[in-house]
């Protein structure tokens, strides 16, 4: 029986968040305070073709009756209706699939079901779940995880046996999907098909995703079944729509949540402003840091988002800091993020149900259905890029009774400051798109040639909804595959599903070796991240513990590092440069030309900036020599006229700095736009000559541009996927009203030079960024 942890005393969480209200009211920094009311359970009967097994099981889990959305959403699925399920963190959606998959097992032991989560830890806790709930059944349900951890001998047993297994994207595609002759008897008896976490599934991960349901699909029809998709997911603004494309199917929707939840408290805390005149607040680490440790003092349990792998090590130390300062406290802060090693991941994930963790910082990483208890304060570092992620981690916070606490701290950056002061935003809009695009090019090439290794295509099939004959054709020429007797066969000897990853360009992540451990693994880190975070002479922070990276090997994908006693981290300066390939439409404005097409982007780090912990203050620099990143991608991008800047009376450098705070702007506004991530879109500022500048470089160093007979620079926002996704087209179409609103944002600015809550930080953007910004803007919308 797992013991949960204690919750504090109702009075003590209430009194630490009234002190918390009154300072923050005091100093202004509280913009608004949202009640959410706690929600009564709404429960329906059991449909009836639940067998009494079945009901029975649940009933000595303490569940007589199902909550309204779970009664609805299984009446639909024994329907044989394909079925997502889009309802707040905890709010019983498992229920949802394993009723009618345990039905089904019940009412004929030959049947079976696969589920996919997005990662391993997941897979653990479903499995968990499953096996205890049909402990007592008197048919016997054989449930197994089937992932890179599952020994051989107990693989040809799950393949054999197993009703229900439970496994990831990347096993199916790699270990199942090539080798389906051994799974013939899943394939031809898969009655379900479950897929947790839908809204994980978007961007390239998702187009992935797409192509592998087409494959198993294919597999499926091979061996006579057409198993029905379940899907559960976070509140996202398309459900139907992705799971309609995800699986090429009519997709029932639903969304009426019947669970209960406490009383939720939600604050918005903008930090302080210390210099007005440059627009500088306090730093929103620093008032993290002291929010999240306000609450672990009366011992609330407390989650905290961060941005990025840099900043959950940052806070993590400093919170070790303040509240491991005895002996035996060690280990009541951790930080949790990707890297961290799998035994890692679960200690920390223990010890939080078990309650002796009291505070952990962590990436989206936790954001994720991962079993972690129930906590009490979810404490948001920054806007998390979307409406959608950060209802989920404010979920994380919550009780079915009780008062639970959210607080999102913001950032100085435009979007964050735009949310914290407009709150209707937040709680009247509707959250994001999740937006896919399977016909990539390059992600169709890779799946059609995994899918021949499979199973031969015949002439005129397609591959889900995409025609892909003139694909086999160029694949015949690439001696790929091969034509004959009206099929398409495979022709080679390599296995491709190896080749390709579901999660990125690359399959390949950097392994961390501490040298002074006998070069023991300490971490990992995925390769595209790789370039930015393990850089020679970097500070690679794991746990809190600072590492000095003494040697990348590209070639072997592993870093060296040795461990040290520091007081600063470092931070990558990346270059990057655009280089137009294609233009797909054009359009010529009095001031501007729009135009969005297909763009070559090549990305370098050149250098790092060390960063004191305690001040954060700028304390050196370093050089990296690092071999170029490339992809091709689509694009938006506008070029300013030369005659827009007549009459304006700024130099070139000048002028040049007001247009890399209008992209700044541009690229920090855009996602509340396009309904995405902010992370799924990037900026770039050169040339159409391919001549380019980037803020992290001195302006002397610009090769050409500055210097150029005409001077017309270009602001690109790319799609940040390979191919692209989708987004370039939207923006084209955004132009004008993109540019309306970064001059509203910049009209409203207090600051006097620039800030990062505009046009950027003077030190970046130069001290006459906001009002070139401004004057260029005026011009450039009328």
């Amino acid at each position: 029986m797992r013991t949960l942890p204690r919750p504090p005393r109702a009075e003590t969480l209430v009194e630490a968040l009234g002190a918390f209200l009154d300072r923050g009211r005091a100093n202004g920094c509280i913009t608004h305070v949202e009640t959410l009311p706690p929600r009564p359970a709404r429960h329906r009967a059991w449909p009836e073709g639940v067998p009494a097994p079945v009901r029975e099981a649940y009933a000595r889990r303490g569940i007589d009756q199902p909550y309204g959305h779970q009664s609805q959403a299984i009446e639909s699925v024994l329907a044989g209706r394909h079925t997502v399920v889009v309802t707040p963190t905890a709010s019983g959606k498992t229920l949802c699939y394993n009723a009618p998959v345990l039905t089904a097992i019940v009412s004929n032991p030959s049947a079976r079901a696969l589920y996919l989560f997005p990662t391993k830890a997941l897979s653990q806790d479903q499995l968990a779940e499953l096996q205890t709930l049909s402990e007592g059944l008197a048919t016997p349900v054989r449930t197994w995880t089937y992932d890179g951890d599952t020994p051989d001998d107990a693989r040809r047993a799950i393949r054999a046996q197993g009703h229900i297994v439970v496994t990831n994207p990347d096993m199916l595609h790699t270990g199942i999907l090539p080798h389906h002759a051994r799974w013939a008897r899943l394939f031809e008896n898969l009655k379900y098909v479950v897929i947790d976490e839908l809204h994980a599934y978007r961007g390239v991960f998702g187009s992935h995703l797409c192509n592998c349901i087409r494959r198993l699909k294919r597999i499926c029809a091979f061996y006579g079944s057409s198993p029905v998709f379940i899907m559960s997911s976070a509140t996202i603004a398309n459900p139907q729509e992705l799971a309609s494309r995800l699986t090429e199917a009519d997709v029932a929707l639903v969304d009426e949540n019947g669970a209960p939840s406490g009383e939720k408290q939600f604050v918005f805390y903008n930090p302080p402003v210390l210099n007005a005149e440059l627009g500088i607040r306090q730093s929103y680490l620093k008032a993290t840091r002291r929010i999240a440790s306000t609450f672990i003092e009366v011992g609330a349990q407390t989650i905290v988002f961060a941005m990025s792998r840099l900043s959950v090590e940052v806070l993590t130390t400093y919170l070790k800091e303040r509240h491991e300062t005895k002996p035996g406290q060690q280990g009541l802060i951790r930080g949790y993020r990707g890297g961290y090693l799998p035994t890692v991941r679960r200690e920390i994930e223990k010890g939080l149900r078990d309650g002796s963790v009291k505070g952990v910082v962590s990436t989206n990483a936790l954001e994720l259905g991962i079993d972690i208890g129930h906590l009490d304060v979810s404490v948001m570092a920054g806007y998390p890029g979307s409406v959608a992620s950060a209802w989920q981690q404010a979920g994380r916070a919550g009780r079915r009774s009780g008062r639970s606490v959210v607080v999102l701290v913001s950032r100085s950056d435009p979007m964050d400051q735009y949310i914290i002061q407009h709150p209707e935003y937040f709680f009247e809009r509707a959250p994001e798109y999740a937006r896919i695009n399977p016909d990539n090019l390059l992600i169709l090439v890779s799946h059609v040639k995994c899918a021949a290794f499979e199973l031969p295509f015949h002439d005129g099939e397609r591959f889900g909804a995409a025609e892909v004959t003139e694909i086999l054709q160029y694949l015949e020429e690439e001696k790929v595959v091969h034509h004959a007797g009206g099929k398409w066969y495979w022709n080679q000897e390599v296995y491709p599903a190896d080749a390709v990853s579901l999660r990125s360009v690359s399959n390949e992540n950097f392994v961390i070796m501490d040298m002074d451990a006998q070069n023991r693994v300490i971490a990992e880190v995925d390769y595209k991240s790789a370039p930015s975070t393990v850089y020679p002479d970097a500070i690679y922070l794991c746990e809190g513990q600072p590492y000095n990276v003494k040697h990348l090997d590209y070639e072997q994908h592993r870093a060296y590092v040795r461990k040290v006693e520091v007081e600063y981290y470092t931070e990558a300066i990346t270059n990057t440069s655009v280089e137009i390939l294609d233009i797909f439409e054009s359009d010529t404005l009095p001031h501007a030309v729009r135009e969005h097409g297909e763009v070559h982007v090549a990305w370098r780090v050149s250098g790092f900036k060390k960063i004191k912990f305690a001040s954060r203050e700028n304390v050196g620099y370093g050089e990296v020599k690092l071999p170029d990143q490339e992809m091709q991608t689509t694009s938006y991008w506008f070029t300013v006229s030369q005659t827009t800047f007549e009459g304006l009376g700024y130099s070139r450098s000048e002028l040049l700095d007001g247009v890399v705070g209008i992209a700044y702007l541009l690229h920090a506004m855009a996602p509340m736009y396009l309904m995405c991530d902010s992370g799924d879109i990037a900026r770039c500022v050169g040339d159409r000559k391919g001549r380019w500048f980037a803020t992290d470089r001195r302006k002397e160093d610009v090769p050409g541009l500055l210097e150029a007979d005409h001077f017309e620079p270009t602001v690109f926002l790319y799609d940040n996927y390979p191919g692209g996704i989708g987004f370039s087209p939207q923006l084209w179409d955004l132009h004008a009203t993109l540019l309306k609103r970064a001059l509203e944002v910049v009209d409203r600015c207090a600051c006097q030079c620039g800030c990062p809550s505009c046009v950027g930080p003077t030190n970046e953007v130069g001290v006459r960024a906001r009002e070139v910004a401004t004057a260029l803007l005026r011009r450039l919308t009328t």
